[in-house]
């Protein structure tokens, strides 16, 4: 070869060095795959022979001379350069204190991990040499991942004391020799390998746990351990500490991510025996690799432990296979990452026994730094203990999940060594003061309640103590305590001589009047249950209701029509014989376990389905409510809400427990904003409930800052966002409580006070006398912080369902955590916070799947609500398209710039397809958002788009030749056509050639199609032009 050629050698990347090139191209800025080694030297330096030592180091190994050209090829190549000369660096710390020399360190590290390589410019490396006394140095090798692992990294440090003690070495062999044996190996056997190994697989892991860090960068944690009790536990089961590390790692994620089917990345050596004296080759050998797990919670522990190590053995004969190539052949979309979590095995410490011999200079510690693009990466290294280190991105874990994961590590690991006949699902992940925490102390809500007395007897001890009082407001109308008490006893007696009594449902199907409050009192004083039907559902939903309830007695009003053949008490026509009964109070058999109501709600087969309750489990709900938000006389309630639905029960009976006047809104007054503001100041209400769609409407009336009596507002029914939440204090000068829960569950479970600052809205903890447990689909407690399916239990829980014992069976299940209770499934995802707060997720069945993404509806929308003309947002699936919906002022809502919003927050697949602007949402009967009713969405789009501008022309033409396709639509996804990470770095090298541009590789995965792509170009090229 012509020695005036500069350069030695070119040949392919490795498998790994083509993943390290794709991640740094596409995280130009965060400093992954940097590594910085700082050596503490102790003894007489000299520092020109150490420079020596290096640039001898530099001629003798091939992958320190070595650049990486991506440019103009199909493929990556890189290159060995004859001659590079030693990027070597040295301060003086000599008259820096030791604190100030660790301070300097702390900080020289971090500037130095923002010095970038440029990967075209050879060597990858450089070297900083601090003196801090005569005889203390630190010396800080930062080099590029992308040329050396760790093992070899220890080999080269070696070899440079070797050389500084003047030491003869043995020749080394190439790393190009790796590369092509790497060339000669069988590709389509592993290609089939790797495509079984991933059959099925189509979304990986969510680990984005901490969904409101603000935090950027990456931290670390670290625990050890004894291995003394693994050594024998691995050694009596013939299994391996790798085997054993993944399948509790495996169990782990599955608890975290609420998975049985895991993947996960590992690292492998990557040094083939078939290479001669390969362990003495310095280059990039390791090799990141997925593997899949499943997680039986069935599963006998030592059995399944086997089967992994087995898998781990089928796995090394296809060691050498590329992630990138791996990815492309499973089922997880491109744009998706494969795995986001990698377990990594150290076994490679450098020998630093050698510099002992003389005693002129010792090596007294090497340090390892580095971050790698993974958000969560697990590093295992077993010596006299065995090291558990997590390093972790903040923008998805915060300090205290990853101390509680490190925890759940060990417990895990101790639980399998204390026994190993257990099955997965018995394998306890949290430490008994967790479990104590969950289960007691954060439900520790015992309150005395009178548990015996009825709601009606709690009103008539009311009457008592203010009869003269006035207990109900409807318009120009108004009872006293004593007159509403007399009335609703005249109607009571009446219902007993009709045969009312405990068991029996009454309905009631009147207008919001005094009429109304007369029957329900009338109803229970009676010894009855009341079913309230709403005279505007559909005929066939009534008929349901009655025939189901066994409804042979229903209070209704003579304005209203019913067509069904029952004994009909007209409250207003028929009073002239109701006055003719007692008006004392009612004796009757019932006791606070009788029924109070039956409530229906919506059943998932199209049928309503009844909720029965309880009399003791409404007043401790109304108890507590009292007890937390104290009426006084001055305060007056207004009543909104329609009876068929359980606020109604607060609204009714909260105020007159209590002495207090309640406020009845006229019919179809609750939809009414200027009435409701009118009704409000007139009354000087101090205390009334919205569902948060409703609370938006009625803060952007115009006179809604004159309702200066309101003291407090109760808000349910939804989730409340915090936008909302912080307009309702610019508003209003009140206090807003969000409360949380199911019909199922005595109206509400959990409150939570809000804050005019708070960055996020939460439901907060579990009211008086009521557990609240978030478990996992196998009714296992989750841990803080990671989402379950919030359960319910205590004094509040409904009876079940009417008639439907097979739903109560399933959806009202036996407390594990209490025996001889009960604990009510809601369907509901929640998270624990650290301090004990429980954050609302959504549905469990908010979580869509589309094309092969899983997708929480939740999160978008509350994405949505961040942008600043956003004020509420509903995203919906159609036709396996995102829809979103948002309310805001039509002209201030930019679409471009909401989808780069979005862009910045979100991966591009959780991109809704279409956004339409309204100016309101449907609401249903209670107030509630009605997605049934948002319009449906024109998304399709059927024709070829071709490129509209020389822009759009030139990026087409590039896709086309690229990835081999004749026409490509302006709409059409890079990703959803064929491209891959590198196909995309080769796109990228192209763009930035045709226009001229520092393009980032990132920029591709964010404008996937050529129309948003061409308009990043140009936005670029105006800025790059204004700049001259």
């Amino acid at each position: 070869m012509n020695k005036a050629n500069p350069i030695e050698d070119i040949y392919p990347l490795s498998p790994m060095q083509m993943g390290i090139l794709f991640h740094t191209l596409l995280n130009p800025d965060v400093g992954i795959y940097i590594p910085q080694i700082c050596l503490t030297l102790e003894g007489h330096l000299d520092s020109y022979l150490l420079k020596q030592a290096w640039e001898k180091v530099l001629i003798r190994h091939g992958v320190l001379r070595t650049a990486f050209n991506w440019e103009k090829r199909d493929k990556p190549f890189q290159i060995v350069y004859r001659q590079v000369n030693l990027p070597w660096f040295e301060s003086d710390w000599r008259n820096h204190s030791t604190s100030e020399q660790k301070q300097l360190l702390a900080e020289f590290l971090e500037q130095d991990r923002k010095q970038n390589f440029d990967l075209k410019k050879p060597p990858l490396i450089r070297l900083n040499l601090m003196r801090l006394s005569e005889e203390h140095y630190y010396l800080i090798w930062t080099l590029h991942h992308v040329i050396l692992d760790g093992w070899s990294s220890g080999l080269v440090i070696k070899d440079v004391f070797s050389l500084y003690q003047n030491q003869n070495l043995s020749q080394t062999r190439p790393y190009g020799e790796y590369i092509a044996w790497l060339n000669q190996q069988d590709q389509n056997a592993a290609q089939q390998f790797w495509q079984n190994k991933l059959k099925d697989f189509t979304t990986p892991l969510n680990l984005k746990i901490d969904r409101h860090s603000q935090t950027t960068g990456c931290d670390e944690q670290q625990i050890s351990l004894s291995p003394t009790t693994f050594q024998s536990f691995i050694k009596k089961h013939q299994i391996t500490l790798n085997t054993l590390i993944q399948g509790v790692f495996a169990i782990l994620l599955s608890h975290y991510c609420g998975e049985e089917d895991i993947v996960f990345g590992t690292t492998v050596a990557g040094r083939p025996p078939a290479l001669m004296r390969v362990e003495s080759m310095v280059g990039l050998f390791i090799n990141t690799l997925p593997v899949r797990i499943q997680v039986p919670y069935q599963a006998s522990l030592i059995p399944w432990l086997k089967n992994i190590q087995t898998q781990q053995i089928e796995a090394l004969q296809y060691e050498y296979s590329s992630l990138l190539h791996i990815h492309s052949l499973s089922n997880v979309p491109t744009g998706l990452p494969l795995f986001e979590s990698i377990l990594v095995f150290e076994n490679y410490p450098v020998d630093l026994s050698f510099t002992h011999q003389n005693q002129d200079l010792i090596v007294r510690g090497v340090d390892f730094v580095e971050w790698t693009s993974f958000p969560l990466t697990v590093l295992i290294s077993s010596g006299a203990q065995l090291s558990i280190k997590i390093k972790y991105q903040r923008d998805y874990f915060s300090g205290e999940i990853i101390t509680r994961m490190l925890t759940h590590f060990q417990t895990l690991l101790e639980a399998i060594i204390i026994n190993p006949e257990q099955s997965l699902g018995q394998i306890p992940l949290l430490t008994k003061s967790e479990q104590e925490q969950l289960i007691f102390t954060w439900n520790d809500t015992q309150k005395d309640y009178p548990r015996d007395q009825c709601l009606h007897e709690g009103f008539e001890q009311q009457v008592e103590k203010t009869p003269d009082t006035i207990a109900v407001i409807f318009e120009d109308q108004q009872l006293t305590y004593l007159e509403l008490n007399s009335k609703a006893n005249q109607l009571a007696h009446y219902l007993q001589t009709l045969g009312v009594k405990p068991g029996i449902f009454v309905g009631i199907c009147v207008e919001r009047s005094l009429e109304m409050i007369i029957g329900i009192l009338g109803i229970l004083k009676a010894g009855g249950a009341y079913v309230p039907i709403d005279s505007t559902y559909p005929l066939e939903r009534q008929s349901f209701m009655l025939t189901d309830a066994q409804i042979s007695i229903l209070l209704t009003q003579s304005h209203i029509s019913l067509v069904h053949p029952l004994q009909k008490i007209l409250l207003d026509d028929d009073w002239g014989l109701i006055s003719q009964y007692p008006s004392f109070n009612t004796v009757s058999e019932i006791t606070s376990e009788a029924d109070v109501y039956v409530i229906y709600t919506s059943g998932s087969t199209g049928k309503p389905k009844g909720v029965i309750n309880t009399h003791r489990a409404l007043m401790n709900r109304l108890v507590w409510m009292q007890n937390t938000y104290q009426l006084t006389a001055d305060d007056k309630v207004l009543q909104k809400t329609s009876i068929s639905f359980d606020v109604s029960v607060w609204e009714i009976f909260w105020p007159l427990l209590e002495g207090v006047c309640l406020v009845l809104a006229k019919p179809e007054g609750q939809k009414d904003t200027s009435y409701l503001v009118q009704l409000i100041i007139e009354q000087q209400i101090t205390t009334l409930h919205f569902v948060p769609s409703m609370l938006r409407v009625f803060l952007e009336e115009s006179k809604v800052k004159d309702c200066h009596s309101i003291k407090r507002v109760i808000c349910s029914g939804e989730a409340l966002n915090p936008e909302l939440q912080q307009d309702f204090f610019q508003y209003l000068n009140a206090e807003l409580h969000n409360l949380y829960g199911p019909t199922e569950a005595a109206i509400d479970v959990t409150y939570w006070s809000c804050l005019p600052t708070a960055s996020i809205t939460l439901i907060g903890r579990p009211i008086a006398n009521t557990q609240i447990y978030l478990l996992d689909k196998h009714a296992q407690l989750v841990p803080i912080g990671v989402p379950g399916e919030l359960h319910i239990g205590g004094d509040g829980l409904a009876i079940g369902y009417l008639n439907r014992p097979d739903l109560t069976a399933e959806k009202f299940i036996p407390n594990p955590y209490l025996a001889g209770s009960r604990l009510y499934k809601t369907g509901d995802l929640a998270r624990y916070l650290a301090n004990g707060m429980i954050e609302y997720l959504g549905r469990v069945d908010y979580q869509v799947k589309i094309r092969g993404f899983r997708i929480e509806l939740g999160e978008i929308e509350a994405i949505l609500t961040q942008y600043p003309s956003v004020k509420e947002a509903v995203v919906m699936v159609q036709n396996q398209y995102l829809v979103a919906y948002v309310i805001g002022e039509q002209e201030a809502i930019f679409l471009p710039e909401l989808r780069h919003f979005l862009t910045e927050k979100l991966p591009q697949y959780m991109i809704p397809t279409t956004f339409i602007i309204l100016e309101k949402f449907p609401l249903s009967v209670n107030g509630k958002r009605d997605r049934k009713a948002l319009p449906k969405a024109s998304y399709s789009r059927t024709e070829y788009v071709a490129p509209r501008n020389p822009t759009e022309e030139k990026i087409a033409a590039i896709w086309q030749e690229v990835l081999k396709i004749e026409q490509i639509d302006i709409y059409d996804n890079f990703f959803e056509i064929g491209g891959n990470s590198l196909s995309a770095i080769r796109v990228n090298s192209r763009l930035c050639q045709t226009f001229d541009l520092e393009l980032p590789l990132r920029t591709l995965f964010e404008k996937t199609t050529i129309a948003t792509l061409a308009e990043r170009i140009e936005v670029m090229h105006m800025t790059f032009i204004n700049l001259q």
